[in-house]
């Protein structure tokens, strides 16, 4: 096994491992926690062997408004066909965190790719929480953020898929610190994100846009971020505790066919 990192801020490509076989799992898990995102390639995995190796790292969980594929109700399908200009969380995130349990990590594995573009950024909220002041550290370490589903485009999508098929839409909410420590690794990170957190605890939203603003732009800043670019069978395993993510949308009029799975967390401290 070989770790080749592609990126000064976090990522690193795993090469020479066949997922669908026996794999050195401790030595994965080690990496996954020292580059915060991980990357295999040419990995054919047939759903229940994706499901296989998602098990080895974590527990796999059903996704919020969204229905998994036959017999697997924990892997999601995420879809953008030719037709359509949006795209399935399309904005900087760290996943569901209107989630009193936010996910440790999530998984997702290329099956159809554009012919160009549907990159994913990822960015570093160790280095975003790092590259504070101390006195702006001392700020946020007292501050809860409130977290909702329906506070950004990206989760109201979520929700009108719920409509249309006919169910019943649900505002989920949660409060979390805005700077939280890792439970494995003992670092701090910034927890706020543009496409979930509306407002600080005990402020109104409009006296929590100044702060929440600046946290926004600061965290995903270039040189805490890498960037990823798929190929079919790729497989990003990522620490959704200290990044943040982001599909870049940039391939109008093609398909492209994913497949995902999310890992249990723990309540963030």
């Amino acid at each position: 096994m070989e770790i080749r990192r592609i990126a000064g801020a976090l990522g690193a490509e795993i090469l020479g491992v066949d997922l669908s076989r026996d794999f050195p799992e401790e030595e994965i898990r080690k990496a996954f926690l020292e580059h915060q995102v991980i990357f295999f390639r040419e990995q054919r995995l047939e759903p229940a062997q994706f499901m296989a190796f998602a098990r080895r790292m974590g527990e796999p969980i059903e996704y919020p408004f969204v229905k998994g594929i036959e017999d697997f109700p924990q892997l999601i399908e995420v879809k953008k066909l030719e037709h359509e200009r949006s795209n399935f969380g399309g904005i900087w995130h760290s996943d569901t965190t209107y989630l009193a349990e936010p996910p440790m990590g999530s998984m997702l594995l290329a099956r159809e790719l554009p012919p160009y573009g549907g990159d994913t950024l990822f960015a570093s909220q160790y280095l975003a929480y790092d590259a504070l002041s101390d006195g702006m550290r001392r700020l946020l370490e007292r501050l809860i953020a409130v977290n909702s589903s329906s506070k950004a485009d990206v989760t109201r999508t979520r929700e009108d898929r719920v409509k249309e098929r006919g169910g019943r839409s649900q505002e989920l909410i949660a409060e979390h610190p805005v700077v939280r420590t890792h439970p494995e690794t003992g670092r701090k990170a910034l927890y706020v994100n543009i496409a979930h957190t509306a407002r600080f605890k005990d402020m109104s939203e409009e006296e929590s846009a100044p702060l929440l603003e600046f946290l926004f732009q600061h965290q995903v800043r270039p040189e805490f971020t890498c960037r990823f670019q798929w190929r079919a069978g790729s497989l990003a395993f990522w620490d959704n505790r200290c990044t943040q993510h982001n599909p870049v949308n940039d391939y109008h009029g093609h398909r492209r066919v994913m497949h995902r799975i999310t890992l249990a967390g723990e309540r963030p401290r």
